[in-house]
């Protein structure tokens, strides 16, 4: 696996298969533009679309809830894109229609989707974010396998990506529970894919081998 992956997606799909591929943070200038936070580094599906999918998307889930699922085509609002290009680590995009900085404004929070069918197949060991989602994490204690929680989200530190797990045990019965914290919260852990960590990832069982350790 290498150190950095094809990730330009990072939240789970519904049932019309939309991936979410980053939110509208605001106006760009005075004319109508506006300016993306892409959910990776990896901009490309984002910038090569003639149209962009877009919702109001909910709060993202808690932690132990799962991801936040992507609505449905028939509750998005389509906007063709007239021009977009890379601004920093942000996109910036004029809209048809969107003429002015207020209406500009107006679109902040938006979230924007495409359908799966879009991205292009990923190479043997690269992974887009939206597949590693809803994965079990498992770790390593005393050389044995160890169940550490489920991915609910991944993150980009500029250097590699990094997994967002909702810490789990298994109870009595064998069935995962959530960690809780010394504040009654659900516990998180922050687990770096890579190479070095990770060892094995089976989209196909949605599970991801690694060795780290369950008290770190």
């Amino acid at each position: 696996m290498p150190e950095n992956t094809k990730v330009p997606a990072a939240t789970s799909a519904g049932t019309d298969d939309l991936i979410e591929l980053g939110r509208i943070s605001g106006a760009y200038g005075v004319r109508g533009w506006v300016k993306v936070q892409p959910h990776s580094a990896q901009a490309d599906v984002l910038l090569s679309l003639p149209e962009w999918r877009m919702a109001r998307s909910a709060a993202p889930a808690k932690a132990g809830q799962g991801p936040t699922p992507a609505p449905s085509f028939a509750s998005t609002a389509i906007y063709k894109v007239q021009t977009s290009r890379p601004q920093g680590a942000t996109v910036v995009a004029q809209l048809a229609g969107i003429a002015d900085r207020d209406q500009a404004e107006a679109l902040r929070g938006m979230a924007i989707y495409a359908p799966r069918s879009v991205f292009p197949e990923p190479e043997d060991d690269e992974f887009y974010w939206v597949d590693l989602i809803g994965c079990t994490l498992y770790g390593e204690q005393d050389g044995a396998p160890v169940l550490l929680g489920l991915v609910e989200g991944v993150l980009d530190n500029g250097a590699h990506s990094v997994l967002r797990v909702a810490r789990q045990n298994l109870n009595a019965a064998g069935e995962p529970e959530t960690v809780l914290d010394a504040k009654g919260r659900p516990a998180e852990v922050l687990v770096p894919f890579v190479q070095a960590h990770v060892h094995t990832v089976d989209i196909a069982n949605r599970r991801i081998d690694s060795d780290w350790p369950l008290d770190y």
